[in-house]
Formats: structure tokens, C-alpha cells, sequence
């Protein structure tokens, strides 16, 4: 069968760095750092102490009282973040067929500030068993699509994807699926992440991790320099409306990007480490350029996973040269999670964004923090270091992985 293309014609975002995404795109376009002390809870007895929190998010601005208390801090992101999307898209309820649109959302861990709070009262209440009603629907992983489907009356597939970082790069490739493959018109998709809590940022220290820069937060997510020491945890959301083409055409959308293509792959290495060599994140690239019918020398930019870890970024890094070779010194590469942090289930979709943006500008945003350049790094390669650049970009590739190996890839190109 033909299959359909899909295109982008939605986007919204909150992120450490922007409350929206025209707030994202301009810090991403000026290296703005989102790193600071945590201010969600009192961190002073744990290791790491900073975090890339949101930026004056009160929930109050975008629900009632009583309709907060039922949403976790993650399906807000995704309510809030969709919302966005669906107003940017232009969509119409009245002259959509709802039985054609479709919600797939992405979350790494769910309702983990719920389920640490329920917990805690629990223990601290003398085992008395005193839980919250909505305790359980506040925190499974599905919720934030059920919501989002229920907002807006989409009664086309509806569930989520967890594979922890690659999440809502997960969610995105199945929703460009069931579009090409003519299942649906419209997909609201993303990922979103509340993590900066007691909980999530302990975790995390005990698998050493995330950065412990705490002298100097705002440059502690160092993506490929020396010094790097880990991630920095940051948390969010990003949605995107994914529209099948001739039905965006056909009522006149305005089209971001066409997603050309989508690659995924397992390592099939290790509970938490990337293979040494790259060759999850080699496959998962080969299989994305396979899926969009193109080369390496078709692709401008690429938007790395680049968490700041020691070995992650090193083995990224194998994985594009084997992939691209002499085209990989003509790329722009950058890791934006230098100025969001890591929002790691919904990660994919704001850097999917990031990438869309980069095509739609001709702008890459740059890897900040860069002050000392890796002697196991290509020293050739363009990491595009503390400043964004300018040159035109005619497609785009992101990559994320996951613990367990999960890796996914997705290519965006002019329309």
C-alpha cells in the first residue's frame, strides 16, 4: 500500500527554559541555561542539589482548585502543553471527524511526586490505609493521554508509550504510523515529566547519575566536554499536532515541517549503559535515514541525545561517524539538554521541537557549557559550542535512548 505523509502543524512546549514554545525556541536561540537550586523541596541532604525546574509554574493559572488536585504535576505539563499545540494547529473540532483523531502520549516514570506523596502519608499515618481516591488514576502513565482524549472528544487509539528517555519519541513514531498508514488524520502526541521531586533526584544520586555541581549549577550539564559529570534532571512537557498531509492541505493549515522518517532499535547491551561502540545508536540512525528514503548527505543538523555523561556522549558520537563518515564533518550537531537539562520521558518531544524549529529557521541551537573539549572526541566535528549558528537546514534528525536500551530516532524536513 501507498503510504500517507505525515506533517507537523501544532507545536507547544513548557520546559525549564520557556513556558511555550516561542518562550523555548528564543532561550534555545540564546543558550539560556535552565539549571538552578531545586526550590520543589529542600535538597540540602541530598548529593545533588540543583535541578532545571520550571520557571514561575503556578497551576492555578491553567486549572481550578479542585480540578488540579486530581491532575499529577505530569498530565498538567501534558494538558497544558496540548492545549498549546492544539490552538497553534488551527484545528476545528466541528469539522474534524473525532473518530479519526487519535492521542499517544509519553511519560519515563508517570505520577512520581503522587505515588512518593501517597506513599509517605501512608508510612508517616501509622500504616493507618488512608489513601487519596483519585491516588491511582493521578498516577499511572496513561492518564495524560486519557485526559487529553477526553478534553478535546478524540476517539481514535489512545494509550502510552513508556521506554524510559525514549518515551515520547515512542509515542511520536507510533502516531506517525497510524497516520501513514491511513488509521487516522490527527494525533495529538508528546511526552511530559515531573521528576524533580524527593524521589526521582534520590534515585538518580544513588545510580550516579545526574551531575553534583552544586557550586555551579548553571553550567553543570556540560554535553561532550571533559569535565562533564552527569545530567541534570529537568522536567516538562511538549506536544505536537501530527496532521496527514492532504488533510492539513485540504483546510489550508500552516505546515511546520513534514516528519520524513523514524528509526528504532534495542541495544541489547546493558540495564543503564550505551554500548561502548554506539551500534544501537548506528542501527537506530541507518534505520531512520532507511525509513525516510535518504542519505547521511541529505541531513543538516542533528539534535543528540548528549546527556553529559561520560560514556554516553562517546558512544553517540562512534554512532554518528560510522552512520554519516566523511558527511558527519559537514553535520551541525548540538545537545540542547545542555539548557533544559534531561526531561527524560518527555525529552524526545521537546527536542523534536527544537529540531522542527532548527528546519523551520535555518537556526542551530548551540551546546552550551562548553569549556574544554574531549581528547576521545573528533575534534572536527561541528558540536556547535556556546553559540547558535546560522545555516540552512533542510532536514533534521533527533536522537534519543533510554535505560534498557531503548533507542528512537525521528527526521523532519522542510515542507
Amino acid at each position: 500500500m501507498e503510504l500517507k505523509r505525515v506533517v507537523v502543524t501544532g507545536i507547544g512546549a513548557l520546559t525549564p527554559i520557556g513556558n511555550t514554545a516561542p518562550e523555548f525556541w528564543q532561550a534555545l536561540s540564546q543558550g539560556v541555561s535552565g539549571a538552578a537550586r531545586i526550590t520543589n523541596f529542600d535538597p540540602s541532604e541530598f548529593k545533588t542539589q540543583f535541578a532545571c525546574e520550571l520557571k514561575n509554574y503556578n497551576p492555578n493559572n491553567y486549572f481550578d482548585r479542585k480540578e488540579g488536585r486530581k491532575l499529577d504535576k505530569f498530565a498538567q505539563y501534558a494538558l497544558i502543553t496540548a492545549e498549546e499545540a492544539f490552538k497553534d494547529s488551527g484545528l476545528d473540532l466541528e469539522a474534524m471527524d473525532l473518530n479519526r483523531a487519535g492521542v499517544i502520549w509519553g511519560s519515563g516514570i508517570g505520577g512520581i511526586d503522587t505515588f512518593t506523596q501517597e506513599v509517605g502519608g501512608f508510612v508517616e499515618g501509622g500504616r493507618v490505609p488512608r489513601f487519596n481516591p483519585f491516588f491511582i488514576p493521578k498516577m499511572i502513565s496513561d492518564i495524560a493521554a486519557g485526559h487529553i482524549s477526553m478534553k478535546y472528544g478524540f476517539r481514535g487509539p489512545n494509550f502510552a508509550t513508556v521506554s524510559a528517555c525514549a518515551s515520547s519519541t515512542n509515542a511520536l513514531i507510533d502516531a506517525y504510523n497510524y497516520i501513514r498508514l491511513g488509521v487516522c488524520d490527527v494525533f495529538i502526541s508528546g511526552g511530559s515529566e515531573a521528576c524533580v521531586e524527593q524521589a526521582g533526584v534520590g534515585g538518580f544520586n544513588a545510580m550516579k547519575a545526574i551531575s553534583t555541581r552544586n557550586d555551579d549549577p548553571a553550567t553543570a550539564s556540560r554535553p561532550f566536554d571533559v569535565g562533564r559529570d552527569g545530567f541534570v534532571i529537568g522536567e516538562g512537557g511538549g506536544a505536537l499536532v501530527l496532521e496527514e498531509y492532504e488533510h492539513a492541505k485540504r483546510r489550508g493549515a500552516r505546515i511546520y515541517a513534514e516528519f520524513a522518517g523514524a528509526g528504532l532499535s534495542a541495544d541489547a547491551h546493558h540495564l543503564t549503559a550505551p554500548h561502548p561502540d554506539g551500534l544501537g545508536a548506528s542501527l537506530v540512525m541507518e534505520n531512520a535515514l532507511r525509513d525516510a528514503g535518504m542519505g547521511p548527505s541529505d541531513i543538516d543538523y542533528i539534535n543528540v541525545h548528549g546527556t553529559s555523561t561520560p560514556l554516553g556522549d562517546i558512544a553517540e558520537t562512534k554512532a554518528i561517524l560510522k552512520v554519516f563518515g566523511q558527511d558527519a564533518y559537514r553535520l551541525s550537531i548540538s545537545a540542547t539538554k545542555s539548557m533544559t537539562g534531561h526531561l527524560l520521558g518527555a525529552a524526545g518531544a521537546i527536542e523534536a521541537i527544537a529540531a522542527i524549529l532548527a528546519v523551520v529557521n535555518d537556526l542551530v541551537p548551540p551546546t552550551i557549557n562548553h569549556f574544554e573539549r574531549d581528547p576521545e572526541l573528533d575534534p572536527n566535528l561541528d558540536f556547535t559550542f556556546n553559540h547558535a549558528k546560522p545555516r540552512a537546514v533542510r532536514a533534521a534528525l533527533s536522537n534519543t535512548f533510554g535505560f534498557g536500551g531503548h533507542n528512537a530516532s525521528v527526521i523532519f524536513k522542510k515542507a
